[in-house]
Order: structure tokens, then sequence, then C-alpha cells
């Protein structure tokens, strides 16, 4: 019973400063720092830092304490909560900052995204297909190859090198790369150029 009254007592009384500091310290950083981190930056010393943590978030040990990081964390969880009303209204925020200093894409982006919130204005489609070669006879593969064939037939251009072949002076017989070269924007061939 003496535990019960003492728990009562607790709760009643007013954190002190560091106290506090440490509320704050564990709930707004709460993932970034441990809290002996966060004693620490109370102000307890760093010697006892780790058993302060633990006795602060302790409920039967520092009651009140604990209570006040819970109620701070509710009014961080409240202000921070993201809900319809407020993500179409911080989106309209945004667009219209970025509206002001000529962030173009960034105004439309935001748009877009408070368009689709809102639901009805953009809709996404995909399309699902079923079934898989492996359940087409061979048949039916080469039907559908040949679809997809002469779909692309007017677009696909040949583009196999041909092998040039010239006599070759001496022998007669053509060989590739011999003979005499063309200037194409004079007409005229090698010899006639050295001439000149």
């Amino acid at each position: 019973m003496d535990e019960k009254k003492r728990i009562a007592r607790l709760l009643d009384k007013p954190l002190t400063r560091r106290q506090q500091k440490f509320v704050m310290e564990v709930v707004s950083n709460d993932g970034l720092q441990t809290a002996r981190e966060s004693a620490v930056k109370a102000g307890y010393p760093v010697s006892s830092a780790h058993a302060r943590a633990h006795e602060l978030q302790n409920p039967n040990i520092c009651p009140h304490v604990a209570r006040e990081i819970e109620r701070y964390r509710a009014e961080l969880d409240e202000k921070y909560e993201v809900g319809y009303k407020r993500h179409v209204r911080d989106l309209q925020v945004l667009r219209d900052k970025c509206v002001e200093n000529n962030a173009w894409s960034a105004a439309v982006q935001a748009e877009r995204l408070r368009g689709m919130a809102q639901g009805g204005i953009y809709v996404n489609k995909s399309e699902v297909r079923t079934g898989a070669i492996d359940a087409m006879s061979v048949e039916d593969v080469e039907r559908e190859l040949e679809k997809i064939r002469q779909g692309f037939e007017k677009s696909i251009v040949d583009i196999t090198p041909i092998e040039i072949t010239e006599q070759s002076a001496e022998s007669g017989a053509e060989e590739p790369g011999s003979g005499p070269l063309e200037d194409t924007e004079a007409g005229l061939t090698e010899d006639e150029d050295q001439e000149d």
C-alpha cells in the first residue's frame, strides 16, 4: 500500500528543469539518440546518465516523468499527424510557394499529387495479361510470331554489308579493296589527282 501512495504522490510532483529537458530530448530525438545521450544533454553527469535515463523512464521509479514522456509523445504525434485534410492543404501551400518561386515542375507535381489524394481526378490504369507462351501450342506460337514480323516488316531495314570487289591490274582477278580510289567531291581518281 505504501508503494501506491508513493506513486500517487509522485504523479502530482512537478518536473524539475533537468527532467523537463530529458523529456523533450528523449521524445523529440526518438530513434536518433539513446536515452543515455538524452540524459547527458539534459544535464545529468555522464557517469550516471545510463542509470538516470532508466529511472526517469520507469513508471515505478519516476511515474511523473514517465507520464510526461507519454503526454509529450502523444502531443507531437497529434501535431505531426498526416490526415487527409492536412495533406491536401499542405500540398496546396507547397504548390503556391513553388508558383511564387517559378518552380513550375515542382508546382505541377504538387498539384498532381493533390489531385491524386482527392481521388477521381486522376486514374491509374494498368493492364494485367494472363497466359504464358508455355500454355500455347507450337502452331499458335508460330502464328503469333508471324503476326509480329508482319507488323514490323515495313520498318525493318536490311543493313547487311555488301563486299565490293575490284579487278587487280596485275592479275586481272578481283581483289577486295584494290584499284584506284575516287575523290567523290571532285570526281577525280587518285591517279588524275597526282598529275595536277
